[in-house]
């Protein structure tokens, strides 16, 4: 019998690696692109790439687990020998469990960060420009999205702020004294960068924040929202030299603060909101400089995310229930190729039999067909037995109906 291919969720996370092991796995877009056309070379055709600052993970069904892995390996900085040692791989429905965990907030490294669900949507979108969701991914994101709003609007476990952006914001309200007086920085726009820009505005009452970013026209379209000034990339080394906190929100593979930049005579708080770092672990050792990375201000908790952690039961029966479904439309899915080869062959004239005409021969085969069915509904511990059992018997070949 034809091997199958069988549902991987391959990567590495904040909960199985630092920020310095697993930035060696984070993606760019090129890194990222020159991955997708090595899946479809190698004939991968479900394939979602999760490639956040708290994890890089490939999901998909294909023949092993090996060949996901490799393809990170192979295109991301990190080596096959770090990945087994920080990296997991999880199969069917454990790696299924786990994208609905992911998606539904309950992995983040801020508990109820509904973040990722947008990130879970672009990356799909991804997927499918590129033609690597042609089978079941759809119907699988679109559970999860399912499960995620369930949880985000049946329980109160998002309830108040829920991001890396709002924590970087609360750690600066509660750290730096006078806020609404400092000279406040954010280099950076995308989409962490315009969040934490939002929850500045917000909670600072600081009405002289300076954007800068590479790309002029992002700062700006950002500007367009919030009271902010727009600095040109130029100006970027004078800028930190007036500030009292520098958010970092940029998406380098390479540390973009360095100490070449960094003039200050007063004391400066940087907080690097990227992955893999793009500050310089470095300027912690200058004078009056104290740099905070991500992993730390995920390790605030407050009041607040004690109250969110006890509806984590009530979120994992919503899960429960979401990906049980997907699981029985799976399953049925999976048989769906057997039961066509089937119906065929049951309607084929047989030697020397009195010939039934062809509506005779549909309504038998679909009655047949039909039982069939609702054995394998009623039976489902028994139904891969049954199925292979079929193909057996009747000699059939399923491959002729899978879905191209």
């Amino acid at each position: 019998m034809t091997k199958s291919k069988k549902f991987y969720a391959v990567g590495v996370s904040h909960k199985t690696a630092s920020i310095d092991r697993r930035g060696h796995f984070s993606l760019s877009d090129s890194q990222l692109h020159a991955l997708f056309l090595e899946a479809k070379e190698i004939g991968i055709q479900d394939l979602l790439l999760i490639n956040t600052c708290n994890r890089t993970e490939l999901y998909g069904w294909t023949f092993s687990a090996t060949e996901l892995i490799e393809l990170l390996c192979t295109h991301a900085a990190g080596s096959r020998e770090s990945f087994d040692q920080i990296g997991y791989a999880l199969e069917e429905d454990k790696g299924i469990h786990h994208l609905f965990r992911v998606g539904t907030g309950l992995e983040s490294q801020i508990l109820g960060d509904f973040e990722i669900i947008g990130q879970i949507k672009q990356g799909f979108y991804r997927s499918k420009k590129m033609g690597l969701a042609q089978g079941n991914m759809e119907r699988l994101i679109n559970s999860v999205i399912q499960a995620s709003k369930r949880i985000k609007t049946e329980t109160q476990i998002s309830s108040g702020a829920t991001s890396v952006a709002f924590a970087s914001v609360q750690y600066i309200l509660q750290n730096v004294e006078n806020i609404a007086q400092k000279n406040i920085l954010l280099f950076g726009t995308g989409k962490i960068g315009a969040n934490t820009c939002e929850n500045l505005v917000k909670h600072s009452q600081n009405d002289h924040i300076v954007l800068i970013n590479r790309t002029q026209e992002k700062a700006e379209k950002i500007a367009g929202k919030f009271p902010v000034e727009v600095r040109p990339f130029g100006e970027l080394t004078a800028s930190i030299r007036e500030s009292d906190v520098l958010i970092v929100a940029t998406s380098s593979q390479k540390p973009t603060i360095t100490a070449d930049l960094i003039h200050n005579h007063k004391p400066l708080l940087i907080l690097d909101l990227s992955l893999p770092r793009n500050v310089d672990p470095a300027l912690n050792e200058r004078p009056q400089t104290h740099v905070i990375h991500l992993d730390e201000l995920s390790q605030i908790t407050d009041a607040t995310f004690e109250k969110r952690k006890q509806f984590i039961p009530q979120a994992e029966a919503i899960l429960q229930s979401v990906e049980l479904e997907f699981l029985e439309w799976l399953t049925h899915r999976k048989y769906v190729p057997t039961l066509k080869a089937f119906r065929e062959k049951i309607k084929q004239p047989k030697p020397n039999a009195e010939a039934l005409s062809e509506n005779d021969a549909d309504y038998t085969a679909q009655k047949i067909m039909g039982q069939l069915a609702a054995y394998l509904r009623s039976n489902p511990h028994k139904a891969d037995e049954t199925v292979h059992l079929l193909q057996d018997v009747f000699e059939l070949n399923p491959e002729q109906y899978l879905e191209k």
